[in-house]
């Protein structure tokens, strides 16, 4: 069985020696990079599990190298490291498609049970090349609405819809369990993968995000709040 590849970007000596002595014993192979341009490259000839990059780099910073990979890769799971209190960061990074961050310092335990959920999740994805090509066309539907699992299509009313790669797992679990109501915890593990520690309120925050995209430019909603519990995406009425 072949490792899984991780990508480290790091500045900081001591913190890059950390983390591929750690996730070396674990069992995954590692590259390695010190900067930005540097980690572009390593990226650009490389093929990866995940990539962990840290937000702060000399050369070319975190952010600006995730924009540049999500340009064209939608697939490659990339967790950043973040500084304490760096919200805009955050929030930029999960914007431009970051699967998840963890702010510095972090204990190891709880970066390698991030990199499991975040790999655990991938393995359910189509490959780039799948995604890039549609093999295996299919399309999930409800009401007027309907997405493509390997073209990551979303259209409604002939309109299509561009999702963030958060938004788009979010309303693809939502899809996937269509009239079922889905309490808060259900959805953290399925699109988070985890008991996730940030925000309690981020489905909330993403369930705004996508209903802005998703209902309020249509006549008639498709996620509903079912209070005290979660929501449901059903049948517009």
């Amino acid at each position: 069985m072949n490792k899984q590849t991780i990508l480290i970007v790091e500045d900081e000596e001591k913190i890059l020696r950390l983390l591929e002595l750690e996730l070396g014993y674990e069992g995954y192979e590692i590259g390695k990079a010190m900067d930005g341009v540097e980690a572009l490259d390593a990226y650009r000839n490389g093929k990866w599990d995940l990539i962990l990059l840290d937000v702060m780099l000399p050369g070319l910073s975190g952010i600006e190298l995730l924009r540049r990979i999500r340009a064209n890769d939608l697939v490659t799971p990339v967790i950043l490291l973040t500084a304490k209190g760096s919200v805009e960061d955050k929030v930029s990074g999960l914007d431009l498609g970051a699967n998840d961050y963890i702010t510095k310092p972090f204990q190891i335990e709880e970066l390698l049970a991030r990199i499991r959920a975040v790999l655990r999740m991938r393995s359910n994805l189509p490959t780039q090349t799948e995604a890039e090509t549609g093999e295996a066309d299919e399309w999930l539907t409800i009401s007027d609405l309907k997405l493509n699992e390997k073209t990551r299509e979303v259209i409604r009313q002939n309109q299509e819809i561009d999702l963030t790669p958060k938004e788009y797992d979010l309303l693809l679990y939502l899809l996937k369990n269509k009239r079922q109501v889905l309490n808060r915890d259900q959805i953290l593990e399925a699109v988070w993968g985890y008991d996730y520690y940030g925000d309690t309120n981020v489905v909330d925050v993403y369930i705004r995000y996508i209903r802005k995209k998703l209902d309020y430019p249509f006549e008639a909603p498709l996620i509903h709040t079912v209070r005290g519990v979660g929501y449901v995406l059903k049948d517009a009425k």
